[in-house]
Parts: structure tokens; sequence; C-alpha cells
């Protein structure tokens, strides 16, 4: 009798600290969701696997305010035309991607730029259901805690653009020798150009995938109206 009250009791502590344990992965990450929207963020989830693995990170923050607004509409552009209308998923592109899959022979992603900030911040590559499922409760909490600009702002400085190269500010000394405040409209669309696929996309120099990438995100900026599709989500 002895024996099964020890059970039962063991079996209670161990379900107990199981317990404060699930709260404190669920908690954490929405505490770090609410400081990240004041603070800037001094790494990535993505930069210290880098950093594990051996490899070096070059990474440096800087303010929306030190961006060349030629940059922001270039990636919106290019990875997320919906971005300032969708609440951090983009329906219209994920059955349009469901579609295309079918008879693609390289899977198109609906990927939003809310859910590549919760993935590159917090989480780590892969298609499991776990992490896409932990991908999406990110994704609400940021689109629900940060307003539009701090999003782009804060994917702005974590992306990678190349190897060991995350963020525009240390994208844009290593490829243009300038601060990413001085961009100009084509060095932003090849910057963008490289974001699908920044290891194997190189800027050093740009392929003539990448030049001709660029030159059709620059059309398609155009076709949005320029830097103007972004004020609303700037005020």
């Amino acid at each position: 009798m002895a024996t099964r009250e020890r059970f039962k009791h063991q079996t209670f502590k161990w379900v107990k600290r199981a317990g404060i344990g699930m709260i404190g992965l669920a908690v954490m990450p929405l505490l770090l969701v609410g400081l990240l929207r004041w603070v800037p963020v001094p790494t990535s989830a993505f930069m210290l696997r880098h950093l594990l693995s051996g490899e070096t990170v070059e990474y440096h923050w800087v303010d929306w305010s030190h961006i060349s607004k030629r940059l922001p509409i270039a990636v919106v552009a290019s990875e997320d035309q919906r971005f300032p209308l969708h609440w951090g998923f983009d329906f219209k592109a994920i059955n349009d991607a469901m579609r295309e899959n079918r008879w693609r022979t390289r899977p198109r992603g609906a990927s939003t730029i809310t859910q590549q900030v919760a993935k590159n911040l917090f989480l780590w590559p892969g298609r499991s259901f776990v992490r896409k499922g932990m991908e999406a409760g990110l994704t609400l909490t940021i689109e629900l805690c940060w307003p539009k600009k701090r999003i782009l702002e804060v994917y702005l400085n974590i992306a990678q653009f190349g190897p060991d190269t995350f963020g525009v500010a240390a994208a844009s000394r290593r490829y243009f020798k300038k601060s990413p405040a001085r961009l100009t409209a084509y060095e932003a669309a090849l910057l963008a150009a490289v974001l699908p696929n920044p290891t194997h996309y190189s800027l050093s120099p740009p392929s003539s995938y990448v030049w001709q990438r660029a030159a059709d995100i620059q059309e398609q900026i155009s076709l949005l109206g320029g830097e103007a599709y972004l004020k609303k989500m700037e005020q």
C-alpha cells in the first residue's frame, strides 16, 4: 500500500513539474515578443544556430529611420505583397501555392513576412507539424503585439542576405560598402532578390538570375504604387 501511495505521489510531482515546464515554455516566447516590441533584437535562433555550428555571424541592429525607404517596399514586393493587409497569414497565397504545387517540381512557399520573423527569431528550419504549429502561434502573437512597421523593421534586421550575413546593416556594408540609409532603389531590389535562398543566390557578384529578379521586383514595386504602398503602415 505504501509503495502504491509513493508511486502516486511521485507521479503527481512529475506531472506538476512537467506542467510548470510546459507553461514556462509557452509563456517565455510571449514575454520575449512583448519585450522585443520595444528593444533592438540582440540575436535570433537562426544566428545562434550558425554560431553553434562554428560559423561566424555578421550582424548589427539598425533602426527603421536609418534604413532607406527603398528597401521595405522592395522586400514586400518580393516576399509578401499583401503584408500591409493580412494578419500574419495570406490565405490567397496559400491556396495559390497548393494549386500550383500539384504540378511544380519545386514546391512554392507561401510564408508571410510575419511567419518568417517568427521562425527566424524563435524556431528552426524544417517542415514538421510541431514546428509549423509553434510558428502559427508565434505569428498570431507577433501580429497582435507589434505594429506592421515593427514587424518589417525586425525582418529587415534579422533576415539572412548571404553567407554569415544577417540584417540590412551587415549586407549593405558587405555588398555595397555603404550604410543602409544610402541604398539606391536597384541595390534594395538586389538585396530583396536573394532573400528566398541567400545561401544559393549571391550578390558577390550577382548572377544573371539575380539581376533579372531584381528588375522584376522593381516592376512589381511600380505596380504596387511605389513607397506610398506602405505609408499607412508607417503611421
